[in-house]
């Protein structure tokens, strides 16, 4: 689906909620908030306290909102169901071919060169440069695309510095998360700009003014003090992907988590002693190791591909005949493909290995995150759940009762149902739908701020309700505590700096 054809979805999404927000508030409004609280409260409960699989938590949480909201008893499967399909209908794929992309690159020493280069020059401008390389990847990808290109990069890093995990991993997700609220052609902002008609050039200008220092800011200087908090090292599925274990030099942190990271699977087929002492992540089967060009062209090709794509939605005409070429080859499934095929040669026989070592290789790549995918699927379940319940609508009239400005509205709405659902597309479109009779008479430059705040807030503390949540937690080998601690704080600090710079800019137009 083209970006465009997804902004005139989810405008009718909006339009078609349009009525229930407006109407007055009821007991069930009163109903769906609290059961919402209370089946946030029992997941981190289960996964924290009794240590329940995150998986198995989250599926009970589902139902249990589901039920306790007044979804019908054989609607609430159903609306699970939905939840977990639409998320791994898209994220799982994307998730699977990140998987063999990355650890081909791993094991052909592609990751090694890229790596190579990045350590060069001082130690303290690493964290800056990983913040630099997620903002170009996040432009045209999604959160999650850009998270399984950047995750063995960051997770080699770490391993060949004997570093902390969060002082390189803060920087990359504060990179690609900012790139995906605030900077078109990502599909939140452009929902946006479409239902408040804005203009994508000028927000994409002051877009690009309020990302940069809030990646400064979320990013190398805030992964300082998450370092501290959560002084781990390498760990994770993300160190499974590129065949590795644990760094032990590295303290682990958190009494408060969900399993022993000891326990946790390393890589198939690696020497995963040899990697952890020399930091290095080449397969010994692999005769020759890939060019830091090549390397760059294999890894960024998606990245290029995806920008032609958006590119020909803004420019191109829809009736040209090379446009339905640009938006097949540019979809983010077919763009990773192709990369994928391509690292087979540039990775794979390219290097020495042979097409029966390739092949394992690419089934060894998917072992470490079935059970990633599992978790984020089961959290776009019990988000699709708090929607289908009515808990975004609950919130919205909340909003509409307050006398704010359009500015501040947008934001404070987008964080009230981006906190009770965990989409931020929900949360956009929502905000976007309650302030556009606000916006009414706005010049460009201001509707391109409100578009900007709507963003900011769509992206505030994301918890156990968001699949992203789950994704980084396992990638990283967090546990829940430590992931609200990282991620979900960095993500408040981006929304609030957002803010706060369109609140700044909004004085100077």
């Amino acid at each position: 689906m083209s970006l465009a054809s997804g902004v005139n979805t989810l405008t009718a999404i909006h339009t078609d909620s349009q009525a229930d927000v407006n109407a007055p508030w009821n007991g069930h409004d009163t109903r769906v908030l609290i059961v919402a609280v209370i089946g946030i409260a029992l997941i981190v409960l289960l996964i924290v306290v009794w240590k329940v699989h995150a998986f198995l938590a989250l599926t009970i949480g589902a139902l249990f909102v589901g039920l306790a909201s007044g979804i019908g008893a054989g609607d609430v499967t159903k609306s699970y169901e939905t939840g977990v399909g639409g998320v791994l209908g898209y994220v799982g794929v994307l998730i699977a071919l990140g998987a063999m992309l990355g650890k081909l690159l791993a094991d052909s020493g592609g990751a090694d060169e890229v790596v190579d280069t990045l350590l060069r020059g001082k130690p303290a401008t690493l964290p800056w440069k990983m913040g630099l390389i997620a903002g170009i990847i996040g432009i045209p990808m999604f959160f999650e695309i850009g998270l399984v290109l950047l995750i063995p990069i960051v997770m080699l890093a770490v391993r060949r510095t004997g570093g902390r995990a969060m002082l390189l991993g803060i920087p990359a997700l504060a990179g690609l998360s900012v790139l995906h609220g605030f900077v078109p052609p990502h599909p939140g902002p452009l929902a946006a700009i479409g239902i408040l008609k804005g203009d994508v050039g000028i927000t994409l200008a002051l877009g690009l003014l309020v990302a940069i220092p809030s990646v400064v800011v979320a990013g190398p200087l805030f992964g300082r003090l998450a370092a501290q908090w959560v002084p781990i090292g390498a760990s994770g599925a993300a160190l499974a992907v590129t065949g590795g274990s644990r760094r032990s030099g590295v303290a682990s942190a958190g009494a408060d988590g969900d399993g022993d990271r000891s326990t946790r699977p390393v890589g198939v087929g690696q020497d995963t002693q040899d990697t952890a002492v020399t930091g290095r992540a080449q397969d010994p089967e692999a005769t020759s190791t890939p060019s830091f060009t090549w390397t760059l062209v294999t890894v960024l090709s998606p990245v290029v591909l995806m920008l032609i794509k958006a590119a020909s939605d803004v420019w191109m005409s829809k009736d040209a005949t090379l446009y339905p070429v640009l938006q097949f080859i540019g979809d983010p499934v077919v763009a990773l493909l192709i990369a994928v095929l391509l690292a087979m040669y540039t990775f794979g026989t390219g290097v020495g290995f042979t097409v029966a070592v390739l092949s394992r290789k690419i089934g060894e790549s998917l072992y470490p995150i079935v059970g990633v995918m599992l978790i984020v699927g089961a959290g776009g379940g019990f988000k699709q759940v708090l929607v289908d319940g009515g808990t975004g609508t609950a919130i919205a009239k909340i909003a509409i009762a307050a006398s704010l400005s359009a500015l501040v509205l947008g934001w404070m709405v987008a964080v009230l149902i981006r906190l009770a659902t965990g989409s931020a597309t929900v949360a956009t479109v929502t905000a976007a739908g309650i302030v556009a009779p606000l916006a009414t008479g706005l010049n460009a430059t201001n509707l391109a701020l409100v578009v900007l705040a709507i963003g900011a807030g769509s992206l505030f503390f994301s918890h156990v309700n968001d699949a992203g949540f789950w994704l980084v937690k396992e990638y990283f080998g967090l546990t829940v505590g430590e992931t609200i601690k990282t991620w979900s704080v960095m993500e408040t600090i981006i929304s609030v700096m957002g803010l706060g710079l369109t609140l700044l800019l909004s004085l100077f137009f």
